[in-house]
């Protein structure tokens, strides 16, 4: 599998990523040609190779063409139109689409309005357009299938826009970084911007250490400031992943609270909460608290970017005042869903491809239990008719 992986020791913004994956080998004729029949006029995308604290990079801009003029206030209607009419692959345009409305929400979450009413002056409009469509284009002739980021780095400060002086990070970016993986960075000034926060969290499937891969290429994306102690670029890694298993380690939450004050009955109700908000897996623990007091610990498996959704169901939901929160590694079998017929109805199954090339096959419990309850049969009758043999 053909890897990205964002190292963001410095931030990420929309042109540090288009000029990183432009210096890690995509050629910019290709990308002006992808972004062509865009519908907005009177820009050009420019490159130029520039040092940031001894490393080089591409540095990207968008400008206005000769004889040309950008718009500077365009509205998320306008933006999502253009991606529409822009004639990209439907790979592209679904995830530029996403990216614009992970903004578009987050502004309208900060300032009180509608997603509709979101105008993108703050991000620049036609650079955000260029930003977001140009890295859908780049990574799709890089033939990426997965992107993975770094933590993303706080820094502290203010930043003039529309609306007068904000704090760093901006309130968009803190609304898109819930649930993602950060770390501090005694940085004063923007080092993550909304279209760079969107970005990451719309493409990465998690944030963490690099995956395992074998390096193929390197690039670097660089940014407008100059920082001080740190070279402002972000570092871009493509690879390929190891090919000896089946299986992938992805990196998971695991949110725990000890509980010795909640009534048993109320368990099932928290869990089925939690479930439904998404959660990967839920279970209870006996355990033994402080004062040899009986209690039962929660735990409640999560992707990084449900985590904080699913801290609150658990807070609404428990009698728990705090919750431990852990990252670890998970490794899972590629699967498939499939139905399969049988004398006592169609049961879902799942199938699972193993390291070896063989394949397992386990039956939907609800199915078979649905069915045993409907055909006065065991429910291991109906379970191995799922599996297409006879029960033990």
């Amino acid at each position: 599998m053909r890897v990205l992986y964002l190292d963001c020791f410095a931030g990420i913004a929309g042109d540090m990523l288009l000029g990183a994956l432009i210096d890690a080998g995509v050629r910019l004729e290709d990308v002006r040609a992808g972004l062509g029949r865009l519908p907005i006029r009177g820009w050009e995308l420019r490159a130029e190779r520039v040092s940031r604290k001894g490393i080089s990079g591409t540095r990207i801009e968008v400008a206005a063409a000769p004889g040309g003029s950008i718009p500077h206030r365009l509205s998320y209607q306008e933006l999502v139109a253009a991606i529409e009419g822009g004639g990209l692959s439907d790979w592209a345009t679904e995830r530029s689409l996403a990216v614009l409305r992970a903004i578009a929400e987050a502004e309208a979450r900060v300032h009180g309005v509608s997603v509709e009413e979101v105008h993108f002056h703050e991000v620049g409009g036609i650079d955000t357009l260029v930003d977001v469509a140009g890295a859908a284009v780049a990574l799709e002739l890089l033939g990426i299938e997965r992107v993975a980021s770094g933590p993303l780095p706080m820094s502290h400060g203010f930043v003039e826009c529309a609306h007068g002086k904000l704090p760093v990070p901006a309130p968009a970016v803190t609304e898109l970084l819930k649930g993602v993986a950060t770390v501090p960075l005694d940085i004063e000034g923007e080092t993550v911007t909304p279209t760079g926060a969107a970005i990451a969290v719309s493409f990465a499937e998690s944030f963490g250490p690099p995956p395992p891969m074998m390096v193929q290429a390197v690039g670097h994306g660089a940014g407008t400031s100059e920082w001080a102690d740190v070279p402002n670029v972000l570092r871009v890694l493509v690879g390929e992943t190891q090919a000896e298993s089946a299986s992938e380690a992805r990196e998971v939450v695991v949110l725990e609270a000890n509980l010795d004050d909640m009534p048993p009955e109320h368990f099932a109700l928290a869990m089925e909460r939690c479930l439904e908000a998404g959660a990967l897996d839920v279970w209870f623990t006996p355990i033994q608290m402080k004062k040899n007091r009986p209690a039962i610990m929660l735990s409640v498996l999560a992707e990084p970017e449900d985590a904080a959704r699913l801290a609150d169901v658990i807070f609404e939901n428990t009698t728990t005042f705090g919750l431990r929160q852990g990252r670890m590694s998970r490794v899972c079998l590629p699967r498939r869903h499939e139905t399969v017929e049988t004398p006592h109805g169609p049961i879902r199954v799942k199938i699972a491809a193993l390291p070896s090339g063989r394949e397992t096959v386990s039956p939907e419990y609800e199915d078979c239990l649905e069915a045993a309850r409907r055909e006065g049969v065991p429910v291991r009758v109906v379970h191995a008719a799922a599996l297409g043999g006879k029960p033990e």
